[in-house]
């Protein structure tokens, strides 16, 4: 099967928005407890980087979109960035694959440092972006809690890591 990755479009949301639900529900992906409705993503992803992967019917196996960092003009072209794969279709290279794709489009476009924030316990994410080229900054300990789910009320810990293009 071949893979497309192709720029994310409203059409894609229902999709995109089931895989960040099953993300959100394995409780290592995101201090969210919800997927945001189409409009607050639309408002918090940056448009120019937001990309989809398409099996050979068309159908989503995963995203990846880019937020800013900041209002401030000094930190223009550095981005937070988020990736998601289906369940059905990890482990096939899909999330490499977009955070290839989304690097090389964010270099293009006037971005100089990419960076996550990813918990220690997504080792999946923290192997896919250091196959990528990421660096570990640090780990922000004890950086939020939970406010869901089987690890409700845990403080947790996050790993920063980042790509200067």
């Amino acid at each position: 099967m071949s893979v497309t990755v192709t720029a994310m479009t409203a059409e894609h949301w229902p999709a995109v928005e089931r895989i960040y639900a099953q993300g959100i529900a394995t409780g290592h992906a995101t201090f969210e407890a919800a997927p945001p409705s189409w409009e607050q993503f639309d408002a918090g992803k940056l448009p120019d980087h937001r990309l989809v992967a398409l099996d050979d019917d068309g159908s989503v196996l995963g995203w990846a979109a880019a937020s800013p960092v900041s209002d401030r003009c000094a930190y223009a072209g550095v981005v937070e960035h988020s990736v998601y794969v289906d369940p059905s279709a990890q482990g096939r290279g899909i999330g490499r694959t977009l955070l290839v794709a989304l690097l090389e489009d964010a270099r293009g476009k006037g971005v100089w440092t990419v960076q996550s924030g990813i918990f220690p316990e997504n080792v999946a994410s923290l192997a896919v972006h250091a196959a990528a080229g990421f660096r570990v900054v640090g780990t922000r300990e004890r950086l939020g809690r939970m406010t869901y789910g089987p690890l409700q009320d845990q403080w947790r810990d996050v790993v920063l890591v980042e790509k200067r293009l």
